[in-house]
């Protein structure tokens, strides 16, 4: 068995030591809870213009959204400084007690050849450190738990102004044209699993859900060539492969799918009328999420908290639409939307417009 040198062990633990003194000189100052501080503060700040660019580009629904922001921001007013006198209080108070420590590393890097002297001093300077260590976590906790209530009410609306982004973002994108006065509720990116279950092949992209309708758009690229086995071509894929008033949803049903069970899926059930029977989408959200939506958009939750109101014209027009076929006198059943002028006969296929 190789004998242990002391000497050798010293100066490990002493280089150790020197290296987690050198850390907290950083973490005393609270550098971490510094910044998560800052970053709030800029989300906090952004919330009205980066609200104010989503109704610029078209969401006009959740009209309290503005006085979500206003509520966030006046909070953090009151909150914030008593954050950064806890932070600097604390911070101070650390970088006292770590100052001492400092100031007698030398002493020990000299007694680093007198083993007997250089283990206890460094016994105590771990102690100490260790100290200093569980003061800076704990101080960390103690500040983080003053704004984490309100860091969570802020990163809830900060995700869904994001997922309204995305929306807007995939809507300027999309190869098919919105209704007049037809607005988006929200987008996701999807598989349409044509069988019910996943299988290579289906239809990748993005469903959407509006006020009227609810879409799904293939968009996604294909590998044209391959050569052993990596990709060097691809062909871009996109195109509107369903769309369904939802007057016409009857039910929707979520299911977890996949191996591990982790994959969401809607699986959405259409009445007379719709192009399809029912149609199962894969999505990378919540599956309950969007149930949720569809309902709402169904009761007409979201045209009470619009922020822009529905053009009255519109709607009139709508309900003025004919009930018959003038060409073959057939009995119109389809569900006629807001914003449509015209619609085909499913009878004679003659062109109603009104």
């Amino acid at each position: 068995m190789t004998a242990i040198n002391p000497d050798r062990a010293n100066t490990d633990e002493i280089h150790s030591l020197q290296s987690r003194i050198g850390d907290l000189q950083e973490s005393v100052r609270l550098t971490k809870v510094r910044d998560a501080i800052e970053d709030l503060q800029s989300t906090v700040n952004s919330m009205a213009v980066r609200l104010m660019t989503l109704r610029t580009r078209g969401y006009v629904f959740e009209k309290d959204l503005e006085s979500q922001a206003k509520a966030i921001l006046d909070a953090w007013a009151l909150l914030s400084p008593n954050v950064q006198s806890q932070i600097e209080q604390q911070g101070s108070i650390l970088m006292n007690s770590l100052r001492p420590l400092e100031l007698q590393m030398p002493q020990l890097a000299a007694e680093a050849v007198n083993p007997a002297i250089a283990s206890g001093l460094l016994r105590t300077m771990q102690t100490a450190v260790g100290q200093v260590e569980s003061g800076v976590s704990a101080a960390e906790t103690a500040i983080d738990w003053m704004y984490d209530q309100f860091g969570s009410q802020v990163n809830a609306l900060s995700k869904h102004l994001d997922e309204i982004d995305y929306l807007l973002t995939q809507l300027s994108e999309a190869s098919f044209q919105m209704l007049p006065t037809e607005a988006g509720v929200a987008a996701v990116k999807a598989v349409w699993c044509k069988t019910g279950k996943e299988q290579k092949g289906d239809p990748a992209g993005i469903l959407y859900l509006t006020d009227q309708r609810l879409l799904f758009e293939e968009k996604e690229e294909v590998a044209t060539r391959k050569v052993l086995f990596i990709t060097t071509a691809k062909e871009k894929k996109q195109g509107l492969q369903l769309e369904a008033p939802v007057v016409l949803v009857d039910q929707v049903e979520t299911s977890k799918q996949g191996l591990l069970k982790n994959e969401d899926h809607v699986e959405v059930h259409f009445s007379s009328g719709a192009p399809v029977a029912t149609a199962d989408f894969h999505i990378w959200q919540e599956n309950t999420t969007w149930q949720a939506l569809i309902h709402r958009v169904r009761a007409k939750d979201f045209d009470t908290g619009r922020a822009v109101a529905v053009d009255q014209v519109a709607i009139a027009r709508a309900k003025a639409a004919p009930s018959q076929c003038p060409n073959c006198g057939g009995t119109i059943n389809q569900a006629i939307l807001r914003g449509q002028d015209n619609f085909t006969c499913e009878y004679c296929g003659f062109v109603i417009r009104f």
